[in-house]
């Protein structure tokens, strides 16, 4: 599904060139020109990241920024021809999430908007991956024919005996079968297993992957379960 980004910038010639340039990237894109239209506009199309100016008709990016918290989470970048210190402040204080000051360079300002967009994904895998757990049969058990994953008791059984894994073999089994059927980069496993702080490359992931299979695939060299997906990651088939 597209990404809905709202771009509300009050100067036409800069609302086009952003959303212009957003819209190459994939996103779609919906544009407001005053305060009281991006409060409309956000409520209505409830996007996935706004693009907020400050200096705005009608009602201030602050103002419309701290109206928006009160009602949604949704990511918001403001934007601001000031530099000053308190402008930034006040900003994070009333509710945003980045700060970009003009003039930018669009590359920098697309950077920030695909950071942002990632940690929105992110954080909706997990909730999603921890909603399927929760709502797994059997009290989180998830059955995948002779295997078999507890994650109450954090335990892995392999044709009914217990499958002796290590803690970070174990981690990203459960993390691949409570995502079943879906593609996962090299890059996604190793921030949601290892997390962002992990001092590695995604070779880590590939060495894990490899292990897992010798454990639990009929043949490893012709993996069934743990399929990988050229040139994107993994899947996991159960």
């Amino acid at each position: 599904m597209t990404e809905a980004i709202l771009v509300v910038e009050d100067e036409i010639s800069l609302q086009e060139t952003l959303a212009y340039n957003l819209k190459k990237q994939g996103y779609t894109v919906h544009t407001a020109s005053t305060g009281g239209q991006a409060l409309k506009f956000a409520r209505e199309l409830k996007p996935d990241l706004i693009l907020l100016d400050i200096m705005l008709p009608e009602m201030d990016g602050f103002e419309v920024c701290r109206t928006l918290r009160q009602e949604m989470n949704t990511p918001i970048l403001m934007l601001t021809a000031r530099d000053d210190e308190i402008d930034r402040v006040v900003g994070l204080e009333v509710g945003a999430d980045d700060y970009l000051t003009k003039p930018f360079s669009m590359r920098e300002l697309l950077a920030r908007v695909k950071a942002m967009l990632r940690r929105v994904r992110l954080i909706r895998e997990d909730a999603e991956a921890h909603t399927a757990a929760l709502e797994s049969p059997a009290g989180g058990i998830m059955q995948f024919g002779n295997l078999e994953v507890n994650s109450t008791r954090r335990e892995v059984l392999f044709n009914g005996k217990p499958l002796p894994l290590k803690p970070k073999e174990y981690e990203l089994l459960h993390y691949l079968a409570i995502h079943r059927g879906q593609v996962l980069t090299r890059e996604t496993i190793l921030e949601k297993v290892w997390g962002w702080d992990f001092i590695g490359d995604s070779r880590t992931v590939d060495v894990h992957i490899r292990w897992l299979r010798e454990k639990i695939e009929k043949d490893a060299a012709t993996p069934e379960r743990i399929v990988t997906v050229r040139g994107a990651g993994y899947r996991f088939e159960g």
